[in-house]
């Protein structure tokens, strides 16, 4: 009789981690292969490994080869496409990401000290959509849409020795009419 050894390659035991991984969880693995954990973080496999090379995630190999990330990631990722829905850079995510702890995962006291130091910035890019959206309408509605020849917010292109650049959408004041 012929007996066969079935070894899996897809074993979700990462070798090349950045910290060693924890016990087995009785109920669930802690470590999700690529295309489970995109499908879970509603990602493409191909965000993750462009998160993981802009340094905003951390992931492992399994002992097949196969890049794996642990569950707890999974909050950093839905962090990540909130920041940038809000219109945040990668730099601002990385420094933001940078300030919580490394090796364990970031508890509710952790996140509320990140949005807080957020709070100024979210607040300025709120301001100026606001204001973008009160001017662009007030612009449009004159018919002209140009700035150097607008006769109702930018006679004679006054804005101009205000620098380059849509000024008064920028938060530049416009002259009163006289």
């Amino acid at each position: 009789m012929l007996e066969v050894e079935v070894s899996f390659k897809s074993s979700l035991q990462p070798h090349s981690a950045p910290h060693p991984p924890t016990a087995r969880m009785a109920t669930a693995d802690p470590w999700l292969p690529i295309g489970a954990f995109a499908k879970r973080c509603g990602v493409a496999a191909s965000a993750l490994r462009f998160y993981e090379r802009q340094g905003l995630i951390r992931g492992g190999r399994s002992a097949g080869g196969h890049r794996v990330y642990r569950r707890s990631e999974l909050r950093r990722v839905a962090f990540v496409r909130a920041a940038q829905a809000s219109g945040l850079t990668l730099e601002q995510i990385r420094a933001a990401l940078a300030g919580l702890p490394d090796g364990r995962t970031p508890t509710l006291a952790d996140w509320q000290r990140l949005a807080r130091g957020w709070q100024p910035l979210l607040d300025e890019r709120i301001a100026a959509l606001t204001r973008l959206r009160e001017q662009l309408t007030a612009c449009i509605g004159c018919g002209c849409l140009s700035l150097q020849r607008c006769a109702l917010y930018n006679p004679g292109d006054a804005a101009a020795a205000r620098g380059a650049g849509a000024r008064y959408l920028l938060g530049d004041r416009r002259p009163r009419p006289r």
